[in-house]
Parts: structure tokens; sequence; C-alpha cells
């Protein structure tokens, strides 16, 4: 071993008394600089070693925290059976699930159920329930309550609106966890109505029919959704004003990221707005498009959804005689400057309609048809009037016409809810109609009003008012004249044969283009009819905290389907290995 090998081997690392004892012998200058390199070279060090492994791993939600979501409206009914307004089914969305779950893009996936089976007659749905599903209260869903919940949406004493989705429909459990449903004909959309939220029997079943829309359970209701009802907030007068709820750790599709969601509830649009200026709440919607401008205005990320609702005015022909005369149809359909009302009312968040299916669902149906400015509508509708016998009376500016018996006047009412966007359109719409000599009244109703004591009796002339059409366009509801009476939804109360037959078709018809040209078919006698003059299609307008992720929103029937993947939201989030995701 020569002298340098042995000098090799013989080589020893410092020890830190050496390093320390060698930093002593350095002067102050020579301190500074060594431990400002030792410092950056550490740092420099973790950096290198935070980079590598952040190249190796992967950002993934996490559970934990919280939203706060402001309503306009006050629940009554978070029940999948009785949910009539917007704020009862978006409770309703959250609590509760039903054998299958709708996604944001419109798929139908197994929610309660593990899989279902169709018959290849098309009339019989046999479901199976998954393993291990149960209420919030920890009680199994079985088939008892898929039987009791369908039954009791069938119940004509209870007067559900789900009720005509099971009309005709047999219910038959076959075991604890099998059932099947069968249809006295095929429907295309009948796995639709399976995605309603399922009740616990057991505790429903105690409540007597004619007490079953003033039960507690309605707002302190035990579902098996995403969410369960952790305490409802009332005020003196024993109003809801706010609900909270947390997640519920045994839903069916996973435990949902978000721990808790809080409901605000608002009288008005003037509250909510100052809920979210103040604060209060994280997320709204049911705003006005002019507040929607003023929010982006300041910086505050506006979202807006297709939302396919049918608004128009709705003619009362057994209330008000003078809509008998299809001149006066013509001429209302024909005054309205609807571009102008979608430009000024909804600040563009909407679409002109001329029919009773919103153009974008399904352009294959219809198309929009080219107006003419105000004067020239106008001046239009005037001559249809006149050529029909209908003269102005230079007295008072309004149209009559004259026969061997009475003389009719152009004279009739709107109704519509107490909201800032309806009561601006009605105003347009009595100066529009003001033009061609209609004399228009408008009033207004508080909402909860409007829905008990002027739609369900049907007393008005004509009413301006949203129909929420699905997204596979099945108007039977709206249109078929069994619906014309409470809780059908046929406002106009109208009936022809031609359309029932129509619809019915429609309805069992499974080839995808003969349906549309059923439904296209439907169009054109409803235009050839005006039951209804048809004027926009608004846009849902959402305001959604920056701090959500995971948020999906697809094409709305109704805006609580903004929830429908609402246990993939996320506000927490954790860095993983890849290995591992």
């Amino acid at each position: 071993m020569n002298d340098e090998t042995k000098s090799k081997s013989n080589f020893a690392p410092p020890t830190k008394r050496d390093i320390l004892r060698a930093i002593a012998s350095f002067s102050k200058t020579e301190k500074a600089v060594f431990w400002i390199i030792a410092a950056l070279s550490m740092i420099f060090a973790l950096a290198t070693i935070q980079g590598v492994s952040r190249f190796f791993m992967v950002e993934v939600p996490t559970y934990g925290g919280s939203f706060v979501e402001g309503i306009v409206g006050t629940p009554r009914f978070i029940n999948p059976v009785l949910a009539i307004s917007e704020a009862d089914r978006d409770g309703t969305m959250l609590v509760y699930s039903g054998l299958l779950r709708k996604t944001a893009s419109g798929e139908l996936i197994p929610d309660l159920a593990s899989k279902y089976d169709i018959s290849k007659d098309g009339l019989t749905y046999t479901f199976t329930l998954r393993d291990n599903i149960f209420f919030h209260n920890g009680t199994p869903v079985t088939t008892d309550d898929i039987e009791f919940t369908v039954l009791k949406a069938k119940d004509p004493t209870i007067k559900s609106p789900k009720r005509p989705d099971w009309e005709g429909v047999s219910v038959q459990k076959i075991d604890g966890k099998t059932i099947s449903f069968i249809l006295k004909q095929p429907y295309v959309q009948f796995l639709e109505n399976t995605t309603i939220g399922i009740l616990p029997k057991n505790l429903w079943k105690e409540v007597p029919t004619e007490q079953f829309s003033f039960s507690d359970l309605n707002l302190k209701g035990i579902g098996s959704g995403p969410y369960a009802v952790d305490a409802v907030t009332k005020n003196s007068g024993g109003i809801p004003v706010s609900i909270s709820f947390s997640s519920f750790k045994k839903f069916a599709l996973g435990n949902p990221y978000v721990s808790f969601i809080d409901f605000n509830f608002y009288s008005n649009e003037e509250e909510l707005l100052s809920g979210l200026k103040s604060g209060s709440v994280d997320n709204i919607n049911a705003i006005m498009p002019e507040e929607a401008e003023n929010l982006k205005d300041r910086g505050i990320a506006i979202r807006k959804y297709a939302l396919p609702r049918v608004y128009g005015v709705f003619l009362n022909q057994s209330s008000a005689p003078v809509f008998t005369d299809k001149s006066v149809r013509e001429a209302l359909n024909e005054a309205i400057d609807r571009k102008k009302i979608v430009d000024s009312v909804l600040y563009g968040y909407g679409t002109p309609i001329y029919g009773p299916i919103p153009e974008r669902m399904d352009e294959s149906l219809s198309q929009t048809e080219e107006k003419e400015k105000q004067e020239e509508l106008a001046g239009r509708a005037k001559k249809i009037l006149e050529n029909s016998g209908w003269k102005i009376d230079e007295s008072d500016g309004v149209m009559k016409k004259k026969s061997k018996k009475e003389t009719s006047i152009l004279s009739f009412s709107i109704s519509t809810a107490d909201k800032p966007e309806l009561r601006a359109v009605a105003a347009m719409l009595k100066e529009d109609w003001g033009k061609i000599g209609a004399r228009v009244e408008v009033k207004i109703f508080e909402l909860g009003d409007f829905n008990q004591n002027i739609i369900r009796p049907r007393k008005y002339d004509s009413i301006l008012f949203g129909e929420v059409i699905s997204k596979d366009s099945d108007p039977y509801a709206f249109w078929h004249s069994s619906q014309r009476n409470d809780p059908g939804l046929n406002i106009a109360l109208y009936a022809n044969s031609k359309v029932d037959k129509i619809l019915e078709s429609a309805r069992v018809t499974l080839d995808t283009k003969e349906r549309a040209k059923k439904y296209a078919q439907f169009e054109d006698a409803i235009k050839e009819d005006i039951p209804a003059v048809f004027i926009y299609s608004p846009d849902f307008i959402y305001v959604m905290s920056p701090g959500l992720s995971g948020v999906e929103i697809g094409e709305l029937n109704v805006p609580a389907e903004r929830f429908l993947n609402v246990y993939k939201w996320y506000k927490e989030t954790d860095f993983i290995w890849k290995l591992f995701n």
C-alpha cells in the first residue's frame, strides 16, 4: 500500500467539534458570510426536496369546510312528495335520494338501486337495492319505503305534484331488496320518475293522510340523501329563517366532501343581496339580471346556465270570454316585442320564444322567427283585430266589437307573482297591448297566495307564469286536457283531442326522431290555436363562492338541480402521492 492509498484509507469526515473549531477561527465577516451561505443552501435544499415531492404528488379534495346558500322564499315542504316551491326543492335535493340520480350531464345513474332491468315490452321496470343503505336516523332503506313513497305520490287526497308521473303505474314489491313498476303502456321518460326521493315508511306511516301536509317531518325531514337536517331556526312568527345541514357519511354515492351547508332564507331579492354583501351568504341565485350585471361590474363571477322554462301569458277562456275570439289571441301574440323584453328586463340573460318548447332544448323542433320592430308589430296586430270587426272607441281608446246581442270589450287582467322580473314583464305587456287598444289590469300577488288562491283554483283571466319543461320535452302535464284541474299543470285550461292523441302517442314512442316529429306536430297545433302567448326562456343565474370546487352544472330542469352533484363539491384539499390517488 503506497502513501497515497494509505492517506485515503485513513481519511475521516470532520466531526461537529472540528467544524465548530474552524468556525470559531473565522473573523466576524467570515462568520457572517458562512452563515448566509449555509442558510441559503438549506433553503435551496428544502425547496428542491419540496419541488421533487410535489412532482410526485397530486392535489385532491378532502373532507371539511362549509358554505352558506342564500335563498329567496320560505320552505314548507322539504318532502319529495309535496315539494312545490324553489326553497322546497332545494332542501329536498340535499336531504333525499331516489332509486336513480341524475348527473349534471343528464345521465341517470344508480343511487339507492344497484341495478335495474327493463322488460322487452317496455312495461316492467325491476330495481334491486344496494346493500347497506340507510336513512339519516340509521334505519335501513327497504322496498317497503319505495312502495310507500310511490303510493303516497299517487294518493289523490295528498295532491302531490308528482302524481301525474305515477298515474297508471302499479307497484309490485318482490322482496326487501327487489321491486317492480308495471306500466299500462310504454313511457320513454319513466326512468326519470324513479329519481323521486324516498320517505322512511316507519316515520310517515303514523301520519294520517289528511295531516300529511301539516307534519313537522316536512321541515325536519329524514331521508337518505347526501345531507341530513341538523337544525331549523324560526323567527318569532314561526317562519323558518335558516336550516343547517351536515354531511351524511353513509350516503349511497359516498361521503360528501363539504361537511356543513346552511340555507339562509330571505323574503325578497333586496335582502338576499344584502346578505351577500355583508358576507352572511356565499352563494345566491334567483336574482334579477340587472343585479347580476351590477355584481359583474364589481368583479363578482356570474355563472349562467340554460334553464328549460317557458314564460308566457296563459289565457283562461272560461274566465275571460274575450279570449274565445281567435283574432284577439292572434293580435295579442303578434303585438309583443319579445327581444325588447329579453334585452331590457333580462339584460340578455334569456332567449325570446314563440312556442311551448324552449328552442335551445331542441332546435329541430322549431326555429326562432324574425320579428319586426314594435311599431310594425302593433300595426299588424291592429289590422288583425280590425279585419275581425274590432274598432277603437275614440272615447276611451279601447277596442270594441259590436254584435246583435252585445258589445265585447278588449279588456282583461294579467295575474302574476310578486317578483321584480314578472312585474317588469307584466308592465311591458300592458304597454304593448295598450298600443293596440287593449285595456289591461295587472294584478300582483304574494307568491304563496299566488299558488294557493290563484293558480290552483284557476281564478284568473290570464296568468303570467313560467312552466318547467323537462329535458326530454314531454309537455303532457302542461297541455293534455286531463291536466286542466288542480293538481294538473294545464293552466291555460286547454283542450284539443288532436293534441291529446299526439301527446299520448309521443310518450310511448321509443324512436327519438319519430318522437321529435310528434312534438313538432304538437307545436304546430299550439301555434295554430294560440291558447297562450309565449315570451321568453330565462337563464339560471348563479353567484357562487370562488372557494367552492368540483361543481358541475349542466342544463337545468329546475334550479334545485344545481345540487345534483353536491356530494362532490369541496372546499378543502390535500396533497397525496400519485401512486395512492
